[in-house]
């Protein structure tokens, strides 16, 4: 019989999966960007915020903050990494204007985190401190990134179209939210239970959308070539 330890493991690797390719879904918005040598309209910020996101989660996964956590760690230090790359090529192709922006951004997060690392490990000599600080903070910053598809949604809801909620992401972003929350409760942690329950709850809404304005969207092929791209 798996026990579940080994459950545990087995669902945190599905997990480490699906959230891989969340992380890669927006390269195709990216090679738009690089072909457009502009960004036009795309705004940096859920990128910026999912930089500080992953550095937190890594951080909270490791061994003298909270113990066994190693899955959180390997997909939150990919995450890191590409969303490094995002900014990068965003930041490569963007105006003086939004390049400020990035910098300032960047520069409030790296002061913010290095002060979460030196204080949790100064003034807290637990792991069940540790933990308890850097967890709530991480779940604040997660709900932060799991909440910005709420403005697509508002979109679909006003228009009657779903023509840039691209479904697979959508099914993504609910398939991340169940897996780790099983992972969660498997070894009980409502550090990581809490921020993907709600992930879980808003990728269901988007797919119940998209279920609900499929047929009202009116198609152009322009729209439909991003529709699959992005997907």
């Amino acid at each position: 019989m798996v026990n579940t330890e080994a459950s545990r493991t087995i669902v945190g690797i599905i997990g480490n999966v699906i959230s891989f390719a969340l992380y890669i879904s927006p390269i195709p918005t990216f090679i738009k960007i690089h072909k457009a040598r502009a960004v036009e309209s795309f705004k940096p910020d859920p990128y910026v915020t999912a930089v500080l996101s992953c550095a937190m989660w890594c951080f909270y996964g490791m061994p003298f903050v909270h113990p066994d956590s190693l899955l959180v760690i390997t997909i939150n230090g990919f995450g890191f990494i590409i969303e490094i790359i995002y900014i990068t090529i965003f930041f490569f192709y963007s105006p003086w204007s939004k390049r400020r922006k990035i910098i300032i951004a960047l520069v409030i997060e790296t002061i913010f985190f290095v002060l979460v690392v030196v204080l949790s490990l100064k003034l807290f000599h637990t792991t069940k401190d540790r933990s308890t600080i850097v967890g709530v903070l991480s779940i604040i910053l997660n709900i932060l990134m799991y909440a910005s598809p709420l403005t697509v949604m508002g979109r679909v809801i006003r228009t009657k179209s779903v023509k840039y909620m691209p479904f697979f992401i959508s099914l993504a972003y609910f398939c991340n939210g169940v897996i780790w929350v099983i992972y969660a409760i498997l070894k009980f942690d409502v550090f990581i239970l809490v921020p993907n329950s709600c992930g879980a709850v808003l990728g269901l809404m988007q797919l119940i959308l998209y279920a609900s304005y499929y047929k009202s969207t009116q198609w152009d092929p322009t729209l439909r070539e991003l529709q699959l791209g992005n997907t």
